[in-house]
């Protein structure tokens, strides 16, 4: 465990980050889940630039690859098309 008052406040900081970052990328992960999940096409394209907006804030903060967000969004991109 922590020995110093600052590494005992940079543990509870990690953890609250973590538990955060947690959130928002399963978050996205169940858009992203949702968005394959449809069947219609205009459904799709009306939802495709929230699930690319979200990844890109993620990108943003860090909190996924800047390049998995990417691939992510290309992927997505051409399935909509596909459909």
């Amino acid at each position: 465990m922590a020995n110093h008052k600052s590494a005992e406040k940079r543990a509870r900081q990690s953890e609250k980050l973590r538990v955060h970052n947690k959130y928002y990328a399963r978050s996205a992960r169940n858009m992203i889940k949702e968005l394959r999940a449809l069947k219609d096409k205009d459904e799709a394209q009306k939802f495709l630039p929230k699930v690319t907006s979200m990844l890109d804030k993620l990108a943003k903060k860090n909190i996924i690859h800047a390049n998995k967000a990417a691939n992510l969004k290309s992927s997505l991109t051409i399935l909509v098309n596909r459909l």
